[in-house]
């Protein structure tokens, strides 16, 4: 959430800065809606005065012997009119905080202007696709004959879903098992685990809701609980409502989970195999730290995303989001997009954001300062990977003439072996 300083300073500035997003701010309506708080406000402040004194006024006139049915009919009259003004109060205020809570982000200086992917920023590429000498099989091609079955999921559950088998099953826990203890050994995170069911405050303090409400599983109407979209949600929600000392700054937690997402905005994309599910698994690291270090953990935390492509050999470019595809709760996003030979096209692996302190406003997860001051903390996320995504790089990256899939060196152990036969052969 935005601070409310920011646009009662400078309305206009807020608005120009939101039209990087592609979002028009309504400062009519936020001048009007402030404009009768102020009202609201200054009536019920007198009128709050005004009953104080003319309740004393009752006490001093009962103690001189005065008919004090008068004053109590005023006061009593007061009364009634300070409760009228006290509903209309909080009525504008609930309005005004809709308002707020609708409203983006504001985006980083160093967003460029765009309105979707095609106007992203190319910062960095790593790694040669590889130059194949037959046609390069996608990824459900090479998963056939049941290694990757979306005909039994579709049976169990509908589209969008996956049954895995044999060794394309141990290669999906063998990359999470790798993300994990990479980022845990290496990256210097500590490991979580979370609930996969959440309430919609916590939904609420990452930003999902209320804009998002139909991207979400929702699962129980009566409590509003949902099915989490990414360990995002309640990782960074364990520090919804806290007050942190500055000593344990910085928060960083690695986590694995499922993720459940409607999609209901991807308009037929990506409607064969596993680059689009319903369900789906990442590798996620949070980060709660310093305002004054947050830019330095974007490009850290962008780096251990990297860490692992770079690790499983996969090719792979840096991009610097613009407004229009930019997210609602985001500052500044990176994407790392990885190589896929059958697209002949880099498709996005990674997201790692700053929200700033956007989330935790929303959260109320706050620090307290080396000289006692409570400050809202800033808070980071990106996906180290997306195991899903990752799986499908490895097999077309990796495949042969044969239909084998050599594997990285970063997997033999986890593997014990440096190839996935086809499935019909293994």
């Amino acid at each position: 959430m935005l601070d409310i300083k920011l646009l009662r300073a400078d309305p206009q500035a807020v608005a120009g800065r939101l039209k990087v997003k592609g979002f028009e701010l309504d400062v009519a309506l936020f001048e009007q809606l402030e404009g009768e708080r102020r009202r609201l406000q200054e009536q019920t402040e007198q009128l709050q005065n005004e009953r104080n004194v003319k309740s004393k006024g009752i006490g001093q006139a009962k103690a001189e012997g005065q008919d004090i049915t008068p004053l109590l009919a005023e006061v009593s009259g007061l009364g009634e009119r300070l409760e009228a003004a006290k509903e209309a109060f909080a009525d504008v205020q609930g309005q005004l905080q809709a308002f707020l809570h609708a409203i983006p982000n504001l985006p980083d200086e160093l967003v460029p202007t765009g309105k979707d992917e095609a106007d992203n920023q190319q910062l960095r590429i790593w790694g040669e696709p590889r130059t194949f000498e037959f046609e390069p099989q996608d990824h459900v091609d090479l998963g056939g004959a049941g290694g990757l079955d979306f005909e039994t999921a579709a049976k169990i559950s509908g589209s969008r879903y996956v049954v895995m088998h044999g060794g394309i099953a141990r290669l999906h826990r063998a990359l999470t098992q790798f993300m994990l203890d990479t980022h845990v050994q290496q990256h210097g995170y500590q490991e979580v685990y979370v609930p996969y069911i959440v309430n919609a405050d916590s939904l609420f303090g990452t930003g999902q809701l209320p804009k998002f409400a139909e991207d979400q599983f929702r699962i129980d109407q009566e409590q509003e609980t949902y099915l989490i979209p990414t360990a995002e949600v309640p990782v960074t929600n364990i520090y919804r409502g806290e007050i942190l000392e500055e000593s344990a700054l910085p928060i960083r937690h690695v986590c694995h989970t499922p993720c459940f997402r409607s999609e209901a905005g991807s308009y037929g994309r990506d409607t064969r195999g596993m680059i689009r599910q319903h369900q789906f698994e990442k590798v996620e690291m949070v980060q709660l730290v310093h305002p004054d270090q947050s830019w330095q953990v974007l490009e850290a935390l962008t780096g251990h995303a990297e860490a692992i492509l770079q690790a499983l050999n996969l090719p792979y470019r840096a991009m610097l989001l613009c407004g229009g595809d930019l997210g609602f709760s985001a500052a500044r996003t990176i994407d790392l997009e990885v190589w896929l030979p059958s697209q002949q096209q880099y498709r996005e692996i990674s997201s790692c954001s700053n929200f700033l302190d956007f989330q935790a406003r929303r959260m109320q997860a706050r620090f307290r300062t080396s000289d006692g001051k409570i400050e809202f903390l800033h808070t980071l996320n990106g996906s180290g990977l997306a195991v899903g995504r990752t799986l499908i790089a490895v097999l077309e990256n990796g495949q042969q003439i044969d239909g084998s899939v050599i594997l990285p060196k970063a997997l033999h152990g986890y593997m014990k072996t440096d190839r996935l036969l086809p499935v019909a052969a293994s």
